[in-house]
């Protein structure tokens, strides 16, 4: 940079704040700076900048699962809202492996990042005091599942969404059975809950379905073998299933479709299928899914504004929720042709 400021004829530090903010310098300064960055094709080393800096202008983003759609709309998200806050994001794959999140981690804090958002997995004690360990040298927000009471966190408000469905499939014909997610991260549990508490307050009995404990991400798959099996061993206990997730009611689709049943609300029916989550596939299915919206554009907003909070306290925000330590977003029954 110094070889550069010369070439143009500038101080060092004015072609600094250039890059940490053309419009700091005056439009004539800027484009003399501009003509010389084409004549002399100069960039500044990110990497080098960054650790020569207190605080870097990275922000760190791990995922468990890049494929999910989910995932992939939050990342969506989150991705706009940090360049528009003047950060760059570095995103990462955790392919669901706890080892592979601490790497994932230890690898953040070695480019010096401002600070880390996160959907965490499932991992043991060691694995959940390592995160906590690294979470004390990097601010780190988790979205989507929460890490532990203490963590900034920002997800659905699974006893309001999963709630909010079942007590609509309990006014059709039939109470609802539950086939749970694969136990990935705390959803699961939390879903799972939800369903057998609003069954109890509406007078039901819950009917969870007895299937085969997973942390697999292949969602579909697992789910497709588990209904498979249901259906070869007598069916569903009865003629409403609820699923964990959007996922997960694709593989029980294509189990009952294949399997010669009819799914939908008509008379004529066998089953009606619903799921969480409003994955973008979910319009498409046959027949279209009922299920739940998660707001994944406010998650996605309130997470890196939480993040940024953190690194600028003295930031203004306009949303008072976010001097709290725990964010739930509510979500939207969305109405569809399976139930």
């Amino acid at each position: 940079m110094e070889d550069f400021a010369a070439a143009v004829g500038l101080s060092r530090p004015t072609v600094s704040k250039f890059f940490q903010d053309p419009t700091s310098v005056r439009a004539k300064v800027r484009e003399r700076i501009e003509a010389g960055l084409t004549e002399t094709g100069f960039r500044p080393n990110l990497f080098a900048v960054n650790l020569n800096r207190r605080r870097t202008k990275i922000i760190g983003l791990i995922f468990p699962n890049s494929l999910d759609p989910f995932y992939t709309g939050l990342r969506r998200r989150i991705e706009t809202a940090a360049a528009e806050a003047g950060y760059m994001p570095f995103v990462f794959s955790s392919d669901g492996k706890a080892e592979l999140e601490a790497e994932a981690i230890e690898t953040l804090t070695a480019l010096n990042v401002a600070g880390i958002i996160m959907a965490p997995v499932s991992g043991n004690a060691k694995h959940h005091a390592k995160v906590k360990a690294l979470a004390r040298r990097n601010p780190i927000v988790f979205i989507d599942a929460p890490f532990d009471a203490e963590q900034p966190f920002v997800g659905t408000n699974n006893a309001q969404s999963m709630a909010l469905i079942t007590d609509y499939l309990t006014r059709l014909d039939d109470t609802p059975c539950y086939f749970d997610m694969p136990w990935v991260n705390s959803n699961a549990h939390d879903r799972r809950q939800a369903y057998v508490d609003t069954m109890t307050r509406r007078g039901f009995e819950p009917v969870v379905l007895d299937l085969e404990r997973s942390e697999t991400w292949d969602f579909e798959r697992y789910a497709y073998e588990q209904a498979n099996r249901i259906l070869k061993s007598g069916g569903f206990p009865t003629k409403i299933v609820l699923c964990g997730n959007d996922r997960v009611a694709f593989g029980v689709l294509a189990a009952v479709n294949q399997a010669g049943l009819k799914v939908g609300l008509g008379r004529d029916c066998d089953l009606r299928v619903a799921g969480h989550d409003n994955q973008p596939l979910s319009e498409y299915t046959w027949p279209p899914l009922t299920t739940v919206s998660q707001n994944t554009a406010e998650m996605g907003r309130l997470a890196i504004n939480l993040l940024l909070s953190k690194l600028d306290p003295g930031r203004p925000f306009d949303d008072p929720r976010l001097s709290g330590g725990h964010i739930l977003v509510s979500g939207d029954l969305v109405l569809r042709a399976s139930a």
